[in-house]
């Protein structure tokens, strides 16, 4: 949970969407509502879907911050919109980073964003924290549906979950 009274949103997605994708566009929009709503925008720090929503985060006037690798310098550049860097020394310094928010949202994304939804899920399940995990667009819906079918997951395990179309649901579920 962040140390202050600054409410910290972790967005996880991919560092492959352009803004020619229709995506790139909702993870700005994304970033906008969050910052609209008062929160501090933390995001992997590089391209894509990180790009566009720390791109709308920072044209709202919030603080955005990228939690970026080390050992990527040089062949990965933190994006233009960014207000303060913290290179993690590695990947899973950078979790744990991430993973220190008040609340996650996933976008758009690979196997690093399946990941860092994961991890933030088994936080819940563990910890028994209130703090939500929110996916958002379409994409997650058929990969939880996925999910529920072949994992050996539960109905309160996916509970833990709150799946939404578009960025204005995302606050919405994060107000509720």
């Amino acid at each position: 949970m962040a140390a202050s009274s600054t409410r910290v949103a972790s967005i996880f997605g991919s560092a492959r969407l352009t803004e020619a994708d229709p995506e790139y566009g909702q993870a700005r929009r994304l970033g906008l509502l969050l910052a609209r709503a008062g929160w501090t925008v933390h995001t992997g720090g590089y391209d894509g879907a990180m790009a566009a929503v720390s791109r709308g985060a920072h044209e709202a006037g919030a603080h955005v911050v990228g939690v970026t690798m080390a050992g990527w310098e040089g062949r990965l550049s933190p994006n233009a919109w960014l207000r303060e860097t913290r290179p993690a020394t590695d990947l899973f310094a950078r979790l744990r980073d991430l993973m220190r928010a008040d609340a996650w949202l996933a976008v758009a994304g690979g196997i690093g964003t399946l990941a860092e939804i994961a991890v933030a899920w088994n936080l819940l399940q563990m910890e028994g924290s209130d703090r939500p995990l929110v996916l958002v667009g379409p994409r997650w819906r058929a990969m939880w549906q996925a999910i529920s079918e072949h994992l050996v997951v539960g109905p309160a395990d996916l509970a833990l979950v709150r799946l939404v179309e578009r960025p204005e649901d995302a606050i919405a579920a994060l107000a509720a």
